[in-house]
């Protein structure tokens, strides 16, 4: 997929390696006195993670289906969470990689208000097969994702 994809518009921006998506707070995302309930903001940060990936030219749905049959998994996550965010706020997520080594990826993420943060996180995702064994990285993910050159987008 090539960086002018019309998706990638809704998928953030890579800016000086942190992703940036930007969201708003909808009722659907928040507890009956118009607060989010602390579940959202996982999601939150998933989106925030595969539109990363998605941007490093990293379609996760070829990665699972390719040869050697990639999948991520969240294996560890630390949340802080400092303060709530509310019914219409305009939230930033945002995700940057902090180590890549063997099967492993560490990623801090961040919930933002108005340059404030709501959410603090580091999240520790594992590389597996399909039958769920650890699958070291391949190089051409970690090039791209420590910055270098992504992987070659397919049809």
């Amino acid at each position: 997929m090539s960086a002018g994809h019309p998706d990638h518009a809704l998928a953030g921006r890579i800016e000086q390696g942190i992703h940036r998506l930007d969201l708003r707070i909808y009722w659907e995302d928040t507890d009956a006195g118009g607060i989010v309930y602390h579940a959202g903001y996982v999601r939150f940060m998933e989106r925030g993670r595969t539109d990363f990936l998605r941007l490093a030219g990293i379609r996760q749905s070829e990665l699972a289906a390719g040869p050697d049959g990639i999948l991520f998994a969240v294996r560890h996550m630390e949340l802080d969470f400092l303060k709530p965010a509310r019914l219409d706020d305009l939230l930033q997520v945002t995700t940057a990689v902090e180590e890549i080594a063997g099967a492993r990826l560490v990623m801090r993420q961040a919930v933002h208000r108005s340059g404030e943060t709501l959410v603090a996180a580091r999240v520790t995702v594992a590389a597996i097969s399909p039958e769920g064994r650890p699958r070291r990285i391949p190089m051409p993910i970690r090039a791209a994702l420590s910055g270098g050159d992504p992987p070659a987008a397919s049809g």
